[in-house]
């Protein structure tokens, strides 16, 4: 397996995978082309952010994406683990853990992270297992929002 940064050659995997996880998690189909702009928008501004791929045999196996937000309190970003996917027949090899090892590592080389942060399904129960067996936990705060 090899993790690495993701980059423009990446883009067609990385929109069919946010088009499969948001099928799969909210049976929800994503405009395409709004997609195609924002997951290029991220590979070509690094200050907002990166994706990293994980490859199998010379294929993309899993992804994830990581924004940043600033805290004046810490004076360091949190990094935000968003679009997390790993194809149904890489699930369960470790993949996610490898993905969020290279994350802390990233943000280690980068001064350090205030932390790591990620939205999860309330009902997704194998993503929270897998989050908690890697030293996540569920947050105090709870997340509002306005459409």
């Amino acid at each position: 397996m090899h993790i690495r940064k993701g980059q423009k050659s990446d883009l067609n995997a990385l929109i069919q995978f946010n088009l499969a996880m948001a099928k799969e998690t909210e049976d929800l189909a994503l405009d395409e082309s709004v997609l195609t702009q924002g997951v290029n928008t991220l590979l070509s501004n690094p200050e907002k952010g990166f994706y990293l791929v994980a490859e199998v045999d010379g294929e993309i196996a899993g992804s994830l994406m990581v924004t940043f937000e600033w805290s004046d309190w810490r004076a360091k970003d949190y990094y935000w683990i968003q679009s997390v996917y790993i194809r149904p027949q890489n699930r369960r090899q470790g993949i996610y853990a490898k993905l969020y090892h290279e994350v802390k590592q990233i943000a280690e080389q980068n001064g350090g992270a205030a932390s790591f942060r990620l939205y999860v399904e309330q009902d997704n129960a194998k993503a929270q297992s897998t989050y908690s067996a890697l030293g996540m936990e569920k947050s105090y705060y709870q997340m509002y929002e306005e459409k």
